[in-house]
């Protein structure tokens, strides 16, 4: 069985949206009231009274950027937490975070063109992983697929890369 790796927004690119996200807005960090923002530097919840910052992300521009293509009308941007100073990253937790079940997420294909090849609407059962595992065996079935984003449904918020193992 392929083991698939959801993948955090880089520490570069991380770096810069602290300056500047990819709107070209300056980063204003808050401290958490509540806890619970999806935070794509670390792939977890976070904490009441962590600092934070709301920025704008473009992952399939800076995607492309790397690859050498040009994403076209497909360049979305849109919000994303992560902390508003540098962290350890991914620690721990599971496989796929931000998953449980009763939770719709999309899974969105791209080809190494940077163009949208599909996608597939998962209402996550009692076994997400097992769920997400086989709907990215399914996209990477596909030769032309090179990465998927999963997205949350309810905000439509990019929550992490996977790529072709």
């Amino acid at each position: 069985m392929t083991t698939y790796t959801a993948r955090p927004i880089e520490p570069g690119v991380l770096k810069e949206l602290r300056d500047v996200d990819d709107a070209g807005r300056a980063c204003v960090p808050f401290v958490e009231g509540e806890g619970g923002s999806p935070l794509r530097c670390c792939l977890r919840r976070s904490e009441r009274g962590e600092r934070i910052a709301l920025v704008s992300y473009a992952p399939l521009r800076r995607w492309a950027a790397g690859a050498g293509v040009e994403p076209g009308a497909y360049d979305e941007q849109g919000p994303v937490f992560i902390h508003a100073e540098s962290c350890a990253g991914v620690v721990g937790g599971g496989r796929y975070p931000f998953a449980r079940p009763g939770v719709l997420r999309e899974v969105r294909r791209y080809s190494g063109e940077g163009r949208i090849l599909g996608g597939r609407l998962l209402d996550l059962p009692s076994t997400p992983d097992e769920s997400l595992d086989a709907a990215f065996s399914e996209a990477f079935a596909d030769p032309a697929v090179a990465l998927v984003h999963v997205r949350a449904v309810e905000y439509g918020c990019f929550l992490y890369e996977v790529r072709r193992p």
